[in-house]
């Protein structure tokens, strides 16, 4: 196995130097996979980075960006991992198929009892998050309601197609603050806030491993398995069929998602996990499926994490733009933020029945992450894939939530 990787690795980063890569997604896959591949071992074997800052996947995802965006790597080469990265849907479908896979694998009794007790965890999460942004703003000297609604808001928003841009309409609409100047104090501040998001998941990893009464290892409901029904637990052959039918499952829940999107104004992912959920706790979903939909979420999930953090490395992380907005005030306010995100979804989820750290991870750092890449990073770091449903629920509803606060508090303080 060894031997065969080195000889594709040889080949393919050759081809990737001479800028003899083919475009389109088989030049694009390689080249991910195999810089994933070397980065993601590298950050598992390195001291402290493995233990304390998210392993593989932070050093996938800031050494992909340093890598692509240097003079080693061909511009054609970063176009084309870009390209297959955003418009061609290679994000999408590896979300699909985590969200449809892990939704099916679960009992739907538990499914039912997340549902209703989840929301009170995002906002306890977003309330310390403002909470604390606020204060930390006061005492480096700036407003307190704009240390929320520039820096604490956007944070929380859901990312930056789906959070950022669309705050920048709405408070600039109702101030006179103009949209350059609100981009550039939001923009630095999610990806910061994305980065800090990502190396404390790892830290509470390492939280839970010393504590363990703390954590389910990727289980929120305590007492309960909330990634895996009793059917999974029967014995399941893996063919080739099942790997397809699964293929299958995701992709038809993601369209299912897009053609609801059509009438209803939410987001796909968010009409997705709606969509599954429903069909799980209604039992209309033969066991089979079910079963085949969760094993392919599994081949995915051990074979494209490392190539798709290397795709969020090169097209989400601007290194330079953090590195430019690293002043004090703005670290202290965004590390504040991100903070108040941890210890209220922590409290409210641990009074709500759930593991503290998981419901930190997707209650808190998923709503301070910057969206659906933020929720693969964050989860990557801290080794809980099978939390992605919540995660995507934190991103796209919870999202959806900062937007209708945001016009509200507008209204009430302006």
């Amino acid at each position: 196995m060894n031997v065969v990787f080195a000889l594709s690795a040889i080949v393919i980063l050759l081809a990737t130097i001479e800028n003899k890569m083919p475009s389109g997604m088989i030049g694009a896959v390689g080249v991910m996979a195999v810089v994933g591949y070397i980065l993601n071992t590298l950050g598992n074997k390195t001291p402290i980075v493995n233990q304390y800052f998210g392993g593989g996947a932070i050093v996938v995802i800031f050494g992909s960006s340093y890598i692509f965006h240097s003079s080693v790597v061909p511009t054609e080469v970063v176009e084309n991992v870009t390209t297959f990265t955003k418009s061609g849907g290679f994000l999408s479908f590896f979300i699909a198929s985590l969200v449809t896979g892990s939704i099916l694998g679960m009992d739907s009794k538990v499914l039912k009892k997340a549902a209703v007790k989840y929301i009170p965890v995002i906002a306890g999460g977003v309330a310390c998050a403002f909470l604390f942004a606020g204060l930390v703003g006061v005492v480096l000297g700036e407003n307190f309601f704009d240390s929320i609604m520039l820096i604490a808001l956007p944070i929380m928003g859901g990312g930056m197609g789906a959070g950022a841009v669309p705050l920048v309409e709405i408070i600039s609409g109702s101030t006179d603050l103009s949209q350059d100047m609100l981009m550039s104090k939001m923009v630095p501040a999610l990806a910061i806030g994305n980065a800090v998001a990502i190396v404390i998941a790892g830290l509470l990893s390492k939280l839970g491993q010393r504590y363990p009464s703390l954590t389910g290892e990727g289980q929120l409901i305590i007492g309960q398995e909330n990634n895996a029904d009793e059917a999974q637990e029967e014995e399941f052959p893996i063919t080739v069929t099942s790997l397809g039918l699964g293929a299958l499952l995701a992709i038809t829940m993601y369209m299912i998602g897009t053609l609801l999107h059509s009438v209803i104004n939410m987001h796909p992912y968010a009409l997705m996990i709606i969509s599954v959920a429903l069909i799980k706790v209604s039992g209309l979903m033969p066991r089979d499926l079910e079963r085949s939909a969760h094993t392919w979420s599994k081949f995915v999930l051990d074979n494209l994490t490392p190539a798709l953090l290397v795709g969020i490395g090169v097209v989400y992380t601007d290194l330079d733009q953090i590195v430019a907005a690293l002043t004090w005030a703005n670290l202290f306010m965004v590390f504040a933020t991100v903070s108040g995100a941890v210890v209220g979804s922590a409290i409210i989820g641990r009074m709500m029945g759930f593991y503290p750290i998981e419901a930190a991870i997707t209650g808190g750092l998923c709503m301070a992450n910057m969206g659906g890449t933020g929720d693969v990073a964050v989860l990557a770091s801290c080794k809980r894939m099978g939390l992605m449903p919540f995660a995507q629920i934190s991103s796209r509803l919870g999202g959806a939530l900062m937007l209708i606060l945001a016009t509200s508090l507008l209204q009430l303080f302006l």
